[in-house]
This record gives structure tokens, sequence and C-alpha cells, in this order.
């Protein structure tokens, strides 16, 4: 079972395939993120891939004060209605949510 209190970090990987509709996302994301206290830690557009096999793209990688946070932010309503455009906009090629170390 996974501590939903503890900082998690969301990672998401795609490929823009319109970037006029991707930018109005890109707009309207850091407002609807703010209220959620989460840390924008990075993006790469070009990653360097050590093994394994990866589409290209972007990923980006932010930080929420826990998986109930994370969540209120997915199915905000204000986020929901913003993930149109990049739905539009992006092939997702994956979204995860990483959990802290268990305790020891």
């Amino acid at each position: 079972m996974s501590d939903t209190t503890s900082a998690v970090h969301f990672v998401a990987h795609f490929t823009v395939n319109d970037a006029g509709v991707y930018r109005e996302y890109e707009k309207g994301f850091f407002p609807v993120l703010k209220p959620y206290n989460a840390r924008f830690v990075t993006f790469d557009d070009n990653v360097t891939v050590l093994e394994g096999a990866r589409a290209e793209g972007r990923t980006v990688v932010i930080e929420f004060p826990s998986e109930d946070v994370l969540l209120q932010w997915w199915n905000s309503p204000e986020y929901v209605e913003l993930a149109k455009l990049r739905h539009a906009s992006v092939t997702t090629h994956s979204v995860t949510m990483i959990h802290a170390m268990p305790a020891r």
C-alpha cells in the first residue's frame, strides 16, 4: 500500500504534434498548477538514453506534496479542461506517478 501523504513525482513523456495548440496548453499550465504547491522540476526535449528505446519528444518531471494533491490537480475541472489542448496537440507515450521510497 502506498503512502498518499509523501511527496510524489509526476513524469510525462510525449511528442508534440501541433506546436501552436501545445503553446496554448503551456500558457495555461502554470496558473493551473500553482494552487497545488507543486514544483516543476525539469523538462528535456533531448534526453540521453543509456539503455533501451524511447520515442522522440519531451519528458517533464513535477514534484507534488502528496499523491492526494497530484490526483486533486489531475482531476480538477481546470486541468481537465486544459488537458483537452494537450490531447489535441501531443501523442502521450506515458504519464507516471512515482512514489517516495518506503520507510525502512
